[in-house]
């Protein structure tokens, strides 16, 4: 059956403990991971950006080791800098430092491959434009709700919810994005239990998962792949 309802939970940040859980999870499901990685909190000397990135990350070699898996590693800045607050010197010079530490460090990485995961969800116009001279697509705030992937789909709208757990705003965004008209919602999570902005549950995410995957049209997708999917004009889903 082709899929008409697509769904990627868009993990942000690198939390080690969370992320080896979340891989695990999609494991059991026999779906892949949609991860984002502060690649300067990949190495050691890493200063956390707020009171939310104060989980331990990991390094390079648990993301080479969950790629290596199927799960989809993406790039989401250097250091967590609000990419729509600092000066564009800066800005730019954040994104080139963060696809350069991808392309040393991730094995088989290609920027125009890659989907760039706004930190705090903000960009602006120049921003944007800058990025999509470098990669295939950027993840940024707005409703989630997303046309079904194109060759011409390069601007992915996220929500999210915090600080607080946010499992029932996600429940909501569900609920609305089943009874809407085929698309794909990409909701923003970042770490599980307590750890990050706006956290959910293992038990939650399995439930999610075992619920939805039972829905006719429905499907667990990375965002890389889904657009991979459809320059291929295929749909694997």
């Amino acid at each position: 059956m082709t899929a008409t309802r697509l769904l990627t939970l868009s993990w942000d940040d690198g939390f080690e403990k969370s992320f080896r859980t979340i891989a695990a999870i999609h494991d059991e499901f026999g779906v892949k991971a949609a991860l984002n990685i502060i690649s300067r909190a990949s190495e050691p000397g890493h200063v956390p950006a707020d009171e939310w990135h104060n989980a331990p990350t990991a390094g390079w070699d648990l993301w080479n080791e969950l790629a290596a898996r199927g799960h989809e590693i993406n790039p989401h800045s250097h250091t967590h800098l609000n990419h729509a607050r600092a000066p564009w010197d800066e800005v730019k010079r954040e994104i080139d430092l963060c696809l350069d530490a991808f392309g040393r460090s991730m094995k088989g990485f290609r920027p125009e491959r890659s989907v760039y995961a706004m930190p705090y969800n903000a960009s602006t116009p120049e921003v944007e434009k800058y990025l999509l001279s470098r990669v295939r697509a950027l993840r940024t705030g707005g409703s989630g709700f997303n046309p079904l992937p194109a060759r011409d789909l390069r601007r992915l709208t996220c929500t999210a919810h915090g600080p607080g757990n946010c499992e029932a705003h996600l429940d909501g965004c569900i609920a609305q994005w089943l009874s809407a008209p085929p698309g794909w919602l990409i909701y923003n999570t970042h770490g599980l239990d307590e750890e990050g902005w706006g956290p959910v549950s293992a038990d939650y995410v399995r439930r999610l998962y075992d619920r939805l995957l039972k829905v006719p049209g429905v499907a667990i997708v990375t965002a890389s792949a889904a657009l991979a999917a459809a320059e291929a004009a295929s749909n694997p889903f």
